[in-house]
C-alpha cells in the first residue's frame, strides 16, 4: 500500500471509512443479505472506462478490509500512475456479500480521487516548462478535505494550507476588519511571535498599491496576487487572456517575496499565468467542481 501523506493517519482513515460505511450500509444491506448466500465467493475486476490518473487504491483497500477482512486486493499499478480506458488495473477477491457491500463506497472514493488527480495532472502538465507549482485550495467537499488534497498530490500538485489552523492567510475581509493591509500584517506577525507559531503568513492583494503596502510592511512570507488575470471576449466565442496586471505585480515584487496567483485559473489560462514568473498558482476548480473518472467494478462468481 502507498505511503500516506504526513497529514493523514491510519486511525483517521479507518474512522472515515467506518463513518462512510455507517452512512451507506446502516443496519445492513438487505438486498445482498436476501439474494446472495454468504458462502459464495467472487472476484471483482477494477476497470477504467477513460484515460486518467489513478488515485484511491489505498482507500479501496481500507474499505474492503473493513467490510470483510477476508477480501484480498491485487493491483497492477499504483496510486498516481496513468491508466488507460478499457485496461483492468486490479482485482478484489473474497466473499461476494462483502464485495457487494463495499462496491459503491470503493467506487465513489476512487472515482472522485482519480478525477481530482487527473485534472491536477493536466494543469501540472500544462506548465511543466516553468518553475511553478500548481496548488489546491480549501474549496473541498466538507468531510473530504484530506482525501481531496491527497488526490491533488497524487496528480502532481502541491497542497496549500490544510485549514485555518496551519497558515495565516490574510484576505480581503480580514484587511477590511483590521483597517488596512499593513495593520493586518503586523497583527498577524505579532500573534505569530507571541504564540510561537511556525505558520507562514500570506496576504491577499488585488491592486499594485496593496502590493506596495505589503512590501513596505515587510513581514509577509508569501503574497497572493488575486484576480489579476483579466478575460475579455475575442469575438469568436473565446476569451482573450490579459496577464499584464499580474506581470506588473511580479516585476514590482522582483523576487523579494514568493508569489501566488489565483483567480481565473483554467487550463486555457494557466500557461500564460505561469509565464509571468509567479512561483505558485492556486486553483479551486481542482476540487470544487470535480468530474469523477469513470471506473467500474465488475463481479464474477468463482
Amino acid at each position: 500500500m502507498n505511503d500516506l501523506p504526513d497529514y493523514i493517519s491510519e486511525e483517521a482513515l479507518r474512522r472515515f471509512v467506518k463513518d462512510a460505511l455507517a452512512e451507506d450500509v446502516g443496519s445492513g444491506d438487505i438486498t445482498t443479505e436476501a439474494v446472495v448466500d454468504e458462502t459464495v465467493l467472487a472476484e471483482g475486476q477494477c476497470l477504467a472506462r477513460e484515460d486518467g490518473i489513478l488515485a484511491g487504491l489505498a482507500m479501496a483497500e481500507y474499505v474492503f478490509s473493513t467490510v470483510d477482512e477476508c477480501i484480498r486486493c491485487s493491483w497492477k499499478c499504483e496510486d498516481g500512475e496513468a491508466i488507460r480506458a478499457g485496461a483492468p488495473f486490479g482485482t478484489a477477491h473474497g466473499p461476494a456479500q462483502g464485495l457487494l457491500v463495499a462496491e459503491r463506497l470503493v467506487l465513489n472514493l476512487m472515482q472522485r480521487m482519480s478525477g481530482i488527480a487527473t485534472l491536477t495532472h493536466r494543469f501540472v502538465d500544462a506548465v511543466k516548462e516553468f518553475p511553478v507549482q500548481i496548488m489546491d485550495t480549501r474549496k473541498t467537499a466538507p468531510g473530504l478535505r484530506l482525501l481531496d488534497k491527497w488526490a491533488v498530490r497524487l496528480g502532481g500538485g502541491t497542497n496549500h494550507r490544510l485549514g485555518l489552523h496551519d497558515m495565516f492567510l490574510i484576505k480581503e475581509n480580514h484587511i477590511a476588519a483590521a483597517g488596512g493591509v499593513a495593520q493586518a500584517l503586523r497583527a498577524a506577525d505579532r500573534h505569530r511571535r507571541e504564540q510561537g507559531l511556525p505558520a507562514l503568513i500570506e496576504v491577499e492583494t488585488r491592486t499594485l498599491d496593496e502590493v506596495r503596502e505589503v512590501l513596505r510592511a515587510g513581514c509577509a512570507d508569501r503574497i497572493l496576487l488575486d484576480n489579476m488575470v483579466d478575460l475579455s471576449g475575442d469575438g469568436s466565442g473565446g476569451n482573450r487572456i490579459d496577464v499584464s496586471r499580474l506581470r506588473e505585480a511580479t516585476t514590482l515584487i522582483d523576487g523579494r517575496i514568493p508569489t501566488e496567483a489565483s483567480g481565473n485559473v483554467t487550463l486555457d489560462t494557466v500557461r500564460a499565468i505561469a509565464e509571468t514568473g509567479v512561483q505558485y498558482i492556486s486553483c479551486g476548480a481542482l476540487t470544487h467542481s470535480v468530474k469523477a473518472l469513470d471506473i467500474s467494478l465488475q463481479l464474477r462468481m468463482v
